[in-house]
């Protein structure tokens, strides 16, 4: 790969929209991934944004040992990360950058398990995005894409900016990763049980008291390890993302949906755990997170 292109690990949602912008500014994308539909329409017809038309983008399923990218997105399910680490390890240059904008904790660390921390950085993105198709997404909300400053960062937040993205680089994310986790441990494991859009959690009573307390509990932990969150109040700002997406549907509910795994591990799970280890009990996070972790799982994407 040309040390101007981009690798795109992932054909999901958030993927598919990095990939169409990316290419329709110019920059040569590569897409990486294990599900072959979205491999095929993403191969046949470029990436397709909604209302804007398709762009061209190379695809990949296979280990692309030895190509040595300079550059790679990760955008997969926390899940999936194992497996996109190992993947990398074998294509990312050795100056090579993997910036990580997934939802949850502990991405990062499995990456730089395989590639170190110094070919690893992360980033934190509100950006909504529904997979209408394989290769087919629609921008559900704009939101600003935030990196942590990393000494290789520039080239690639050059090609985001290019990209019409809103990049903003910051000395430490670990703030903006906590907030963000507040909300979609709040918003996403109620919308994935309940099935409905993230606005009709406010009109339900029963669901916007277990909003409250989801986003309560969560900001606990992160008040526990130190960490100052963007906002005071984590309810009312956890209530204002659900007004302002309301007709989102969130990705938990589309992997539900889907009948593909969720990252409820990588966000209920991941908190229950810090909690864990500070003495901390979470009751109505442990009780969410046991609900969807038992939902049927059908197929991987």
């Amino acid at each position: 790969m040309k040390p101007e292109s981009i690798l795109i690990v992932g054909t999901g949602a958030l993927a598919t929209l990095f990939a169409a912008r990316l290419s329709a500014a110019g920059t040569p994308v590569t897409v990486l991934g294990t599900w072959s539909e979205g491999l095929a329409a993403l191969h046949q017809n470029g990436a397709g944004l909604d209302g804007l038309g398709s762009f061209p983008v190379q695809t990949s399923g296979s280990q692309m040992d030895g190509c040595q990218a300079k550059f790679a997105l990760v955008l997969v399910k926390s899940w999936q990360t194992q497996r996109a680490a190992q993947q990398l390890s074998a294509c990312l240059a050795l100056d090579g950058l993997a910036l990580t904008l997934q939802n949850g904790l502990g991405n990062d660390a499995i990456l730089a398990g395989k590639l170190d921390w110094s070919r690893v950085a992360r980033g934190v993105t509100t950006l909504g995005a529904t997979l209408l198709a394989p290769g087919l997404v629609h921008l559900a909300g704009d939101g600003p894409v935030s990196l942590e400053a990393h000494p290789r960062l520039a080239p690639l937040q050059e090609m985001l900016l290019q990209a019409g993205f809103d990049v903003k680089v910051v000395g430490d994310v670990q703030s903006l990763v906590w907030s963000k986790l507040v909300i979609s441990s709040a918003i996403n494991p109620l919308t994935a049980l309940l099935r409905i859009k993230n606005g009709e959690l406010l009109r339900l009573p029963t669901a916007r008291g277990l909003l409250g307390a989801l986003a309560r509990e969560t900001a606990s932990v992160a008040g526990m390890l130190g960490v100052d969150l963007q906002f005071q109040d984590p309810v009312h700002a956890t209530e204002e993302v659900a007004v302002r997406t309301a007709e989102n549907t969130s990705s938990m509910l589309q992997d539900v949906l889907r009948g593909s795994p969720t990252e409820i591990d990588a966000i209920n799970g991941a908190v229950v755990q810090k909690a864990e280890e500070g003495g901390l009990k979470l009751p109505v996070n442990q009780v969410l997170l046991s609900l969807v972790k038992a939902l049927p799982v059908r197929g991987k994407i």
